[in-house]
């Protein structure tokens, strides 16, 4: 069984800065893509950033040019740099993990990121 952890989120005034990280509590083989997704109060959980097994990134436009993710495979960690945070960006995020070879998708438990304003 693996369990994926977050750790990083807190409150942070706008304009302020965290780094998320996402850690699998043992080896994951055929990594595909890690991701991080987020939820806030009354709306969908939307995409916020992916990378590939071969470094591909994708961003939900929204924090493009803010937020950057970063993955160490040998480590099985997914990071997620967030700067000039917005009020906007309050919400639980969520790492995801998906592997190919025996398909697979892993979610954390969440970790709270406020931005107050």
């Amino acid at each position: 069984q693996v369990q994926l952890v977050e750790s990083g989120g807190g409150l942070v005034q706008a304009g302020g800065y965290l780094r998320l990280s996402c850690a699998a509590s043992r080896r994951i083989f055929s990594i595909s893509a890690m991701g991080w997704y987020r939820q806030a109060p009354g709306k969908q959980r939307e995409l916020v950033a992916t990378v590939t097994n071969v470094g591909s990134t994708n961003y939900a436009d929204s924090v493009k040019g803010r937020f950057a993710i970063s993955r160490d495979n040998a480590r099985n960690t997914v990071y997620l740099q967030m700067n000039s945070l917005k009020p906007e960006d309050t919400a639980v995020y969520y790492c995801n993990v998906n592997t190919r070879l025996t398909p697979s998708s892993y979610w954390g438990q969440g970790t709270q990121v406020t931005v107050s304003s």
